[in-house]
């Protein structure tokens, strides 16, 4: 497993863009991204378990019901969700995809992100796509990860490659995702492309497992967004005996490659949490089973007290008792042990449950570091997890404040 440049363009045969179009008023933020195969791939989706959900989602659901695709097209600055009128604009935007690049409308991924409940103008959109469609490169994958952001502060493109049955195969995706950022699924958009050749059912299989342990893992400040959702095209073009079963060696190296590509974007995303100064990791070790690890890192890393509290480099580790103490899970308190962990070395302040005598100009210096980890031994069984998050700051509320206007 090596990271390799290109982002999302990064396998063969994928060219992506990404324009302003004019749904954003800041004619300097790019608001619309193509992504197109140079052919027709396998495809899965994961999407939101919000009981609201973006108009997009249900034309993507019936575009990929084959279990292929060819191309994704996503505006940000709108969600296109809660309108009447929400499902014929998604439609017509896989319409203008077929229109201007020839891929079939009933192949095309279609998502919209930014502001829920306002209707969403597809003259930009329409009057944007010649030039998006002339834009597309097999280098385009940096406009395309631009044109998806709202409140990002950084781009988030990644692509790994690996070998499948001694074929190189590479695998990639861009993301956004910086608030309403919370477990369970999948806390933004993301959309991943690779040149492996995989069946749809094991593509849907690889990308829902690994999601648990990943974007299911991240929450920035507890609300779980309404147009979240997570593709995957696959198409082949890497010449591999296709993956038609979920096991052996070739889907657990397939897996094991997703999952690296898909950590990145979770720690990414933690650490762009709207307002955030520094990327929370909570790492759970010596639980009885895995459901009790991810249980006790989800309350930590969800703990607004706790989060203020890294904002300020304050090593106020009561908070993090406190946020394993109301986990719904079944464990020995008596048996918990705490450090905090960064760049600059590791303290312990829990021992068994109790506090323990440590260096307050110590923990400060390990807290300012810009990756926190809070380890959290259960001494308690094998099982671990690990989930991410962010601080919470003053630039959080303010964000959020005046979004809309």
């Amino acid at each position: 497993m090596k990271d390799v440049l290109g982002g999302i363009c990064a396998p063969k045969g994928f060219r992506a863009s990404g324009v302003h179009c004019g749904i954003r008023k800041n004619k300097e933020k790019r608001d619309l991204a193509l992504i197109v195969s140079d052919v027709k791939g396998t495809a899965a989706a994961v999407y939101t378990t919000n009981k609201v959900k973006g108009a997009p989602i249900a034309v993507t659901r019936k575009n990929i019901s084959d279990g292929c695709a060819q191309a994704v097209i996503c505006n940000s600055g709108n969600a296109n969700t809660c309108n009447a009128d929400g499902e014929l604009k998604a439609a017509k935007m896989c319409e203008l995809a077929e229109k201007f690049t020839g891929v079939k409308a009933s192949d095309v991924i279609v998502a919209s992100t930014g502001v829920i409940g306002q209707i969403l103008p597809i003259e930009p959109i329409e009057n944007g796509m010649p030039q998006l469609v002339g834009a597309l490169s097999y280098d385009g994958s940096s406009n395309a990860a631009e044109a998806i952001m709202t409140t990002d502060t950084v781009k988030k493109e990644f692509a790994c490659e690996f070998t499948l049955g001694g074929k190189q195969c590479r695998l990639a995706a861009i993301a956004k995702g910086s608030g309403m950022i919370h477990p369970n699924m999948a806390t933004l958009l993301c959309f991943l492309t690779t040149d492996a050749s995989v069946s749809a059912d094991v593509l849907h299989t690889a990308l829902y497992d690994v999601i648990q342990d990943t974007l299911n893992m991240v929450s920035i400040d507890g609300d779980t967004s309404t147009n979240d959702m997570v593709s995957i095209i696959a198409n082949g073009m890497a010449g591999n005996a296709c993956i038609d079963v979920a096991k052996g060696e070739d889907y657990d190296a397939f897996r094991e490659a997703l999952k690296y590509v898909m950590v990145k974007v979770s720690r990414a995303i933690a650490k762009d949490g709207e307002g955030a100064t520094r990327l929370m990791e909570c790492k759970v070790s010596g639980a009885k089973d895995k459901a009790t690890a991810k249980t006790i890192a989800k309350s930590v890393v969800c703990s607004s007290l706790l989060k203020a509290a890294i904002f300020a480099a304050d090593a106020n580790w009561g908070r993090i008792l406190c946020a394993i103490g109301y986990a719904d899970a079944q464990f020995d308190i008596d048996k918990i042990d705490v450090d905090l962990t960064s760049a600059k070395g590791s303290i312990a302040v829990c021992r068994n449950g109790n506090g323990v005598e440590f260096s307050e100009e110590e923990a400060k210096k390990i807290l300012l570091e810009d990756e926190i980890t809070i380890e959290v031994s259960c001494n308690d069984g094998a099982a671990e997890a690990v989930a991410w998050g962010c601080d919470l700051t003053y630039d959080y509320v303010r964000i959020n404040a005046d979004y809309r206007t």
